[in-house]
């Protein structure tokens, strides 16, 4: 069956400066072991065609198809807080842009698809496990209702790819309304390209926020959809664990799932990436962080200004909007946890006694505000009685409290089982975790379900996770 992709590619048309044009390296042996089948028909694209022998060329990187317009993209980035002048995608290559049956364009970018310009000694290439975890946590994501880049396959390659060890190969073909990103203003800043600044400018608003006026209106965007993503991720208990600017997204869709993870125990300080040693990224930092991300688009866009000063306390008056559109959607999304459909500012105390009580009782997120949901015990210690008293006086929706929590997401030591039983050649583990945390709020029932939905036992506990490159 002939794979058909619909390419319309807005992003190679801008300044060549901002990408190079290069193909992806073909790998030994193209195997694909999963496609996305309703991300695949969204786009207008052949389920059935890319699970075959043309589709695993394009997907692994051996083909390039028709309509395509391969590139790497240029940007810059702070990372952990230190300005880095040149990135850019190592490891990524952009085949094009399909605009999909509810109208949206999205980029189809092969991760893992051998090395570019921007590759700073790496092999760019991928390893199953980083690929495994993206598709897994990226896709639990989405059925959570989170904006998101999506998974659309993942294909080994037949090779080894050598990290501490000889690893698997794979490659991960991932889609999104555009991989552009702080970071992707920033570098044009640094350059004092004005006019690369303006076409940028210009195609990003056009894509993402079409009605708005300028730079402002580009930042006002923003900052809205950067507020309401970081509250869901606070909701959901979600570390995204390097939350640098060549990670942040301006289309609002979470983006690069490295040393991520959903606690397990609560704490505001928890930190999971192994190299965040200052706890910079961790789960209580987040909201500020995204704040300070949105201070340094905001610095990126100011060339455009013609008069920079009084530019600039307008953009100071937008970011500042950042804390009351969070601060909103943070009591909105914890308030309908507890099945609270208005929440009241008062509410927010409540929330916050709910959240120390689990922080020293070391309780587990998503199981906490589950068993509250289902009407069971959440073992909090003598101090809950109190609070529950003091909220069943609000009458809560039971409804709204099992639609706004997962009964399952994807934990660390379920992933990395499901990684090492991949290795072995063994992806049963992948799939039957793909299908419960894309169905989350299903109740746990019996049997592998329910063991799935489970907390880690002390032996099984993961604390710590890497970037995969």
């Amino acid at each position: 069956m002939t794979l058909h992709i619909p390419f319309d590619n807005s992003y190679a048309r801008l300044p060549a400066r901002l990408f190079t044009h290069l193909d992806p390296t073909p790998v030994a042996a193209p195997a694909v072991i999963a496609v996305n089948d309703a991300l695949a028909r969204l786009l207008t694209l052949d389920p059935v065609a890319l699970r075959g022998a043309e589709g695993a060329a394009v997907l692994a990187g051996n083909r390039v198809p028709e309509g395509a317009q391969p590139l790497a993209q240029l940007y810059a980035g702070h990372q952990f807080g230190n300005w880095n002048p040149q990135l850019g995608d190592g490891r990524a290559i952009l085949l094009g842009e399909v605009i999909g049956t509810d109208g949206i364009r999205r980029d189809i970018q092969l991760k893992g698809a051998g090395p570019t310009p921007y590759s700073r000694m790496g092999d760019g290439r991928a390893w199953l496990g980083p690929v495994l975890r993206e598709y897994l946590m990226s896709e639990a994501m989405h059925a959570l209702g989170v904006p998101t880049t999506r998974a659309l396959a993942a294909t080994l390659t037949g090779e080894s790819v050598m990290r501490e060890t000889a690893l698997p190969g794979a490659v991960l073909t991932r889609v999104a309304q555009s991989h552009i990103r702080v970071g992707t203003f920033q570098v044009l800043m640094a350059r004092d390209d004005v006019e690369g600044l303006r076409a940028l400018e210009a195609h990003a608003r056009a894509r993402h926020y079409p009605g708005t006026e300028g730079p402002e209106g580009l930042l006002e965007g923003v900052t809205a959809r950067q507020a309401e993503l970081v509250a869901q991720w606070m909701s959901l208990g979600f570390i995204h664990g390097v939350m640098n600017t060549d990670n942040c997204q301006i289309a609002g869709e979470t983006i690069d799932y490295g040393p991520c993870a959903f606690m397990d125990s609560y704490h505001p300080a928890r930190v999971f990436s192994s190299i965040d040693a200052g706890g910079r990224y961790a789960y209580g930092n987040q909201p500020q962080i995204a704040l300070w991300n949105l201070a340094q688009l905001a610095t990126a866009l100011l060339p455009l200004e013609a008069d920079q000063d009084q530019a600039a306390e307008r953009y100071t008056e937008v970011i500042n909007r950042f804390a009351p559109i969070f601060q909103a959607a943070w009591l909105r999304r914890f308030g309908a946890k507890l099945g609270l459909a208005e929440p009241q500012e008062d509410d927010r105390a409540l929330i916050e006694a709910l959240l120390t009580m689990m922080a020293q009782q070391e309780a587990d997120f998503t199981g906490t505000f589950r068993a509250l949901a289902e009407g069971r015990d959440p073992a909090l210690g003598p101090d809950f009685a109190g609070w529950q008293a003091r909220w069943q006086a609000r009458h809560p929706d039971e409804g709204l409290m099992r639609a706004s929590n997962p009964a399952i997401v994807p934990r660390l030591h379920r992933i990395e089982a499901a990684i090492e039983a991949a290795r072995g050649g063994d992806l049963a583990p992948f799939h039957a975790l793909l299908a419960a945390a894309t169905d989350p709020y299903a109740p746990a029932g019996s049997g592998e379900r329910a063991a799935l939905a489970a907390p880690p036992s002390a032996a099984e506990l993961v604390d710590r996770t890497f970037c995969g490159t």
